[in-house]
């Protein structure tokens, strides 16, 4: 999307090659962890297999969110921030922990 227009469908997203990716997480989420750190998306998972939701930003996947996690994380990444504000750092094993 660029200037709230469709730019490209149908598109091979660039994927994320981290060994410390774990084995089980498939091309959708690979793809999701590649397009958020080439850009500043935020994208949004949900996994075909589970219904689960997982949200990547800035390289980092979040993974196993409750539909309040991913509204927390939404509203968080998107809000307008000062220069000087810093973003808050989550701490995804403790998501993870949570939603086991």
């Amino acid at each position: 999307i660029s200037n709230n227009k469709i730019a490209a469908a149908a598109c091979i997203l660039p994927l994320a090659s981290d060994k410390q990716i774990a084995k089980e997480l498939g091309t959708r989420h690979r793809a999701a962890i590649g397009m958020s750190k080439e850009s500043d998306s935020i994208v949004v998972v949900v996994s075909e297999e589970t219904g689960r939701i997982s949200i990547a930003v800035k390289g980092e996947l979040f993974y196993n969110l409750s539909l309040d996690d991913v509204r927390m994380m939404l509203i968080d990444e998107l809000r307008p921030r000062n220069e000087n504000e810093e973003t808050i750092e989550i701490d995804e094993e403790e998501i993870y922990e949570e939603n086991k």
